[in-house]
């Protein structure tokens, strides 16, 4: 399987990464062991780019990363992002992008991960109240330092990203991008193709509705509960997208879910997909979505779905392109 190259780094990964974020909080259970073994089955079946937060349970992603991929480092390329700050019990305070902190969340992840580099580290969210070259200035120092090997972004317009290139290299921006989410390719997908910068596809699957594999949401602590796209009126109409990924599937005999990531695959080779998933099954099931191979007149068919797209990304916008 031909790997993709991450932006202007020598980091060569599968085409299809793992989200990790589900196994410790935000869709409903969790299971550590069913998890680790999920990652070591992702291992087995070649891949090697997997991602974290230090905000995802508190820590507890990066902990669980740590022990699943101990003595596995080696072998893997690790991404891992700082700047949502949440108190004691998960409450969300903010993001800060200050210079000491920069450095205070890279000490902490790397503690909690059980290594002494991370391959790839961003920025989760650009904190309005310090100029991104601040912050991308000390996250330069601990590339100096070892610590850290190439600097990526999440969620930035191409004017950030360009600002924060001219003070270090970005080799990665993290952005939710899916036939129901395509913000970014006005926004900054422009700017990272001319400076070389890879797009990591995060919530390809759009947050798993376009799997077609549920009709409301049964967890009430699931936090798709709160997304626009999810309240009721909303959701009835956002179905119609999905029902028109399933019958490009059927007409494949393959699954909604893959037909999305086979999309997102399509958009380019400067695209990484990164679906997440607690379990093996889905997590076989998206990999075999590099055997599809859409037409144009597919691909031109599923483009069409965005304008099908009723309700916004997050109730705060605040969480979108800075």
């Amino acid at each position: 399987m031909k790997k993709r190259k991450i932006g202007n780094s020598d980091l060569h990964v599968f085409p299809i990464g793992l989200g990790t974020m589900g196994m410790s909080e935000f869709y409903g259970e969790t299971n550590d062991e069913q998890s680790i073994s999920t990652i070591h089955k992702a291992i087995e079946l070649g891949v090697d780019f997997f991602d974290t937060a230090d905000m995802y349970g508190w820590g507890h992603n990066e902990e669980l990363l740590g022990k699943a991929l101990k003595g596995k480092f080696c072998q893997i390329i690790l991404a891992t992002k700082f700047a949502v700050l949440r108190g004691p019990k998960g409450e969300f305070l903010g993001v800060s992008g200050k210079p000491a902190y920069v450095k205070q969340a890279c000490e902490a992840s790397l503690k909690r991960l059980g290594t002494d580099t991370i391959d790839l580290f961003y920025c989760h969210r650009v904190d309005p109240q310090v100029p991104i070259e601040e912050t991308v200035g000390a996250m330069a120092i601990l590339v100096k330092e070892g610590k850290v090997r190439y600097l990526g972004l999440s969620e930035v317009k191409g004017e950030t990203l360009k600002r924060a290139h001219s003070v270090h290299p970005i080799s990665a921006v993290q952005s939710e991008y899916s036939i129901w989410t395509r913000d970014i390719e006005e926004a900054n997908m422009k700017e990272c193709r001319e400076l070389g910068v890879s797009t990591v596809a995060y919530s390809p699957l759009g947050r798993g509705v376009l799997t077609g594999k549920f009709n409301k949401i049964e967890d009430p602590h699931d936090f798709r509960n709160y997304l626009p796209r999810m309240e009721a009126e909303n959701f009835e109409t956002n179905k119609q997208i999905v029902r028109k990924v399933e019958e490009i599937a059927e007409s494949k005999n393959v699954k909604a879910s893959q037909i999305a990531l086979a999309w997102v695959l399509a958009k380019g080779e400067d695209i990484i997909p990164i679906p997440g998933t607690k379990r093996e099954k889905y997590l076989i099931e998206n990999l075999e979505a590099l055997n599809i191979e859409l037409s144009h007149n597919e691909i031109y068919e599923l483009d069409q779905l965005y304008r099908l797209v009723k309700g916004s990304r997050y109730s705060d916008m605040s969480l979108t392109l800075q």
